[in-house]
């Protein structure tokens, strides 16, 4: 079954590290947004170039940007306008990204209303002088409520972002957080080493901070997958831990070369091998602009490298009959020797990444392929 991803380009404000395609909008560009996607999901009249108009999904993701700076009501059009037209069957996956800060207690009765079911919150610490410097304005005490506003209004399927490597982190305070994680018992958790882009107020302006080095931020992820793992949390994917059951279904799409379809400003598609995405530009958007065609997809190095992100690994096996003798044979060759450097786990037919591995692993799948 396929994935639905909508984009929501709309913040409060811009935080440090981000270079994702968001910013502060006014009331009337938000609206003329949101009537832009309703018909685009209605007619699919522009991605219908690459995708079938008949498109089924059984999962729908709304991130951004934030999409909990949205109101309510424009929430339940998204979403209700996009179950109806992709047949999404009521076991659907529909998950939400919101902001600590945001008037969660406002929105949740629609959350309700329209079935969304999943809510990653964009925590990236619980210690409040880390998160100020990421930008972040509510404080641990905020994030606690809202986890327990969800839950009491029946939503538990709840994942929390956490960055690595930010400014002045240390041990002791990421334990601080990930106690924080443990004992608010979330079923999943997003943990991403901070990569400083280009352009961003981090990269301008770096002199100001004191991030931790590399072998320091590898120690910060070794803590933090121990210590997840010992929660009872299975570290499913490079940057991602879930309790059994609850892994992303919708983020699995992508790692599994599932077919998903973008819709908005600046989002993405990968549809039956092809990939094409809307521009960056938000009133482009609302006036028609067409997607881009962005080239084929889902070729052997692109298979392998999503694969050996995932804890299961790649199935030689089935490497072979979709690509070949030729990859299979390179990779049985290699693998040896990064198994002797408790790199990966092989058995000939099946290779993974060790956690060590994970830490290596743009080298390690750069070599392989």
């Amino acid at each position: 079954m396929n994935g639905i991803y909508i984009h929501i380009p709309f913040c409060n404000s811009k935080c440090p590290y981000c270079d994702f395609y968001s910013y502060r909008c006014k009331e009337d560009e938000r609206r003329r947004y949101v009537d832009a996607l309703i018909d685009e999901i209605k007619t699919l009249r522009r991605v219908g170039e690459f995708a079938p108009k008949t498109f089924e999904a059984d999962t729908l993701y709304l991130g951004g940007g934030t999409p909990s700076v949205m109101s309510g009501e424009d929430i339940c059009r998204i979403v209700e306008e996009a179950k109806l037209k992709f047949n999404m069957p009521p076991t659907s996956e529909i998950t939400i990204e919101c902001n600590p800060n945001s008037h969660i207690e406002d929105l949740i009765p629609y959350f309700k209303k329209c079935g969304i079911n999943r809510v990653s919150l964009g925590m990236q610490s619980a210690v409040d002088t880390e998160r100020r410097a990421l930008g972040r304005q509510s404080d641990k005490k905020r994030i606690a409520e809202v986890i327990k506003l969800l839950k009491d209004n029946g939503i538990d399927n709840i994942s929390l972002d956490i960055m690595l490597g930010i400014p002045s982190q240390t041990k002791e305070s990421l334990k601080e957080t990930l106690d924080f994680v443990i004992n608010c018992n979330v079923k999943h958790v997003s943990a991403y080493i901070l990569k400083i882009e280009d352009g961003t107020f981090f990269d301008t302006h770096r002199e100001r901070y004191l991030f931790p080095d590399e072998n320091e931020t590898c120690d910060l992820y070794s803590l933090c997958a121990e210590a997840l793992e010992n929660a009872d949390f299975t570290h499913y994917e490079i940057s991602n831990f879930a309790i059994e059951g609850y892994e992303s279904r919708h983020n699995t799409k992508y790692w599994e070369l599932e077919n998903y379809l973008g819709i908005g400003a600046a989002a993405h598609s990968f549809v039956d091998g092809k990939r094409f995405y809307f521009e960056s530009d938000t009133e482009g958007f609302i006036n028609g602009n067409k997607v881009i065609f962005d080239g084929n997809g889902g070729d052997c190095d692109e298979y392998i490298m999503l694969k050996l992100r995932l804890k299961k690994g790649l199935d030689i096996g089935e490497l072979k009959k979709i690509y070949g003798e030729a990859p299979a044979e390179k990779i049985t060759k290699k693998a040896p020797l990064f198994k002797e450097q408790g790199l990966v786990n092989f058995d000939g037919n099946h290779l993974s990444l060790t956690k060590k591995g994970f830490l290596l692993s743009n080298s390690i799948i750069a070599e392989l392929i």
